[in-house]
C-alpha cells in the first residue's frame, strides 16, 4: 500500500493521485505538482489515502509545494490571458482555412506549454498552424483533439431537466451508456429526449439504470403469457417501480381447428409481481419468446430513429 492525496486541476475535473511526501495538505489546499505537462497549479481533493499500487500510474509523482502568494498570482495571471490566446488561435484558424472549432485553452503553470482543445469532423492536418503559433507564444504548442462529450463539459450549458450539465458541473469521469438503459426504463426511443446537448445520449441514464435493473429481474415482457390467480393472462403492461404487471385474461385460446382466434377479456387485471408466475422459457409465447438469444433493443423503430440512435451512441 502507498500513501497517496488526490489532486484535481480542473473544478470538476478527473482526479489524479500524488505522493503527499514532506507535505502535510488538507482537502481544499491549493499545490504545485509535477506532471508529464510541466509543473501544474491543483487543488487537493482527496486527503492522504492508502491505495494498492495497482491502481497507481507509474512513475508516482511528489507534491512540489504548497501554493504561495505568489503561485496564486501567477495562476490567475495564466488563466487571465486565455481569453487573447483564443482570439489569435482562431486569427490563425481562420487564416490556414482549417475545419476545426476551437474550444479551450490552458497554460501550463511554469509557461512552458500552451494547449489548445479543438473539435472537427475528422483528421485535421494543423502543422502549419502549429508553426506560426509558435511563433507567436514562444513556446510548446500542443492541439489537442476533443469529443462532443468533452466540449459540453468545457463549455456547460443547462440540460433538458433545467440544471447546469452533469458533466460541467460534477461528474468527473464519463461511463459508458447505451440505449438498452433508456429501454430498460421504459423510456421513449425519440433521439430527442434521450440526448443531451453534446449530441450523444445523456449521462443520466446511467445513475438508474442499476435499480431498474433489479427491480426488473423476474417481470414479465409486454405480451408475455403469464399465469395469474384467475387463470392465464396476455400481459399489456408493467410497472418496474412499483412490481405491478396489469394483463387481459385468456377467455379461449385459440385453435387451428376450429380457426378460432384467441380471445382476450375486455377489462384489465392488475397483479403484484409475486402474484403472477411464468411459464418456462420453453412454453413461453408473445414477447418473452426469443429474448435471450438476441439484443433487441431497437426493435419496432423505424429505419431513420434507428441511423439516429446509432449516431447518438458513437463515442
Amino acid at each position: 500500500m502507498t500513501d497517496v492525496v488526490g489532486v484535481k486541476f480542473k473544478e470538476v475535473g478527473k482526479m489524479y493521485y500524488f505522493s503527499p511526501g514532506e507535505e502535510e495538505v488538507i482537502l481544499g489546499d491549493e499545490v504545485i505538482v509535477e506532471t508529464a505537462r510541466g509543473l501544474e497549479f491543483g487543488m487537493i481533493c482527496k486527503e492522504r489515502t492508502s491505495v494498492d499500487e495497482s491502481e497507481l500510474v507509474a512513475p508516482l509523482k511528489s507534491i512540489i509545494r504548497k501554493a504561495t502568494d505568489a503561485d496564486r498570482k501567477k495562476h490567475e495571471e495564466n488563466l487571465a490571458k486565455k481569453d487573447e490566446a483564443l482570439r489569435i488561435c482562431q486569427e490563425k484558424i481562420d487564416a490556414h482555412g482549417l475545419e476545426m472549432k476551437l474550444i479551450d485553452v490552458e497554460y501550463t503553470f511554469d509557461n512552458s506549454k500552451v494547449v489548445f482543445y479543438f473539435t472537427a469532423d475528422g483528421r485535421v492536418d494543423f502543422r502549419e498552424l502549429v508553426k506560426d503559433l509558435a511563433s507567436v507564444f514562444r513556446m510548446r504548442i500542443e492541439l489537442r483533439q476533443i469529443g462532443v462529450r468533452d466540449e459540453a463539459k468545457m463549455i456547460g450549458g443547462v440540460g433538458s431537466c433545467g440544471r447546469g450539465l452533469c458533466c460541467s458541473t460534477w461528474l468527473r469521469d464519463f461511463e459508458p451508456v447505451s440505449i438498452k438503459m433508456a429501454k430498460v426504463q421504459n423510456l421513449s426511443l425519440n433521439p430527442t429526449k434521450i440526448s443531451g446537448i453534446c449530441g450523444r445520449l445523456m449521462c443520466c441514464l446511467k445513475y438508474e439504470n442499476e435499480i431498474y435493473t433489479e427491480l426488473k429481474k423476474g417481470m414479465p415482457n409486454v405480451g408475455e403469457r403469464v399465469r395469474t390467480p384467475d387463470g392465464t393472462g396476455v400481459v399489456t403492461d408493467v410497472n418496474i417501480l412499483e412490481n405491478l404487471v396489469k394483463t387481459r385474461l385468456v377467455l379461449e385460446e385459440a385453435s387451428k381447428e376450429n380457426d378460432n382466434e384467441e380471445k382476450l377479456s375486455t377489462e384489465f387485471y392488475t397483479y403484484g409481481k409475486e402474484e403472477i408466475r411464468r411459464f418456462s422459457k420453453k412454453n413461453r409465447k408473445g414477447g418473452g419468446k426469443g429474448r435471450d438469444k438476441k439484443d433487441d433493443s431497437l426493435n419496432g423503430l423505424d429505419p431513420e430513429q434507428i441511423k439516429e440512435i446509432e449516431k447518438l451512441m458513437k463515442d
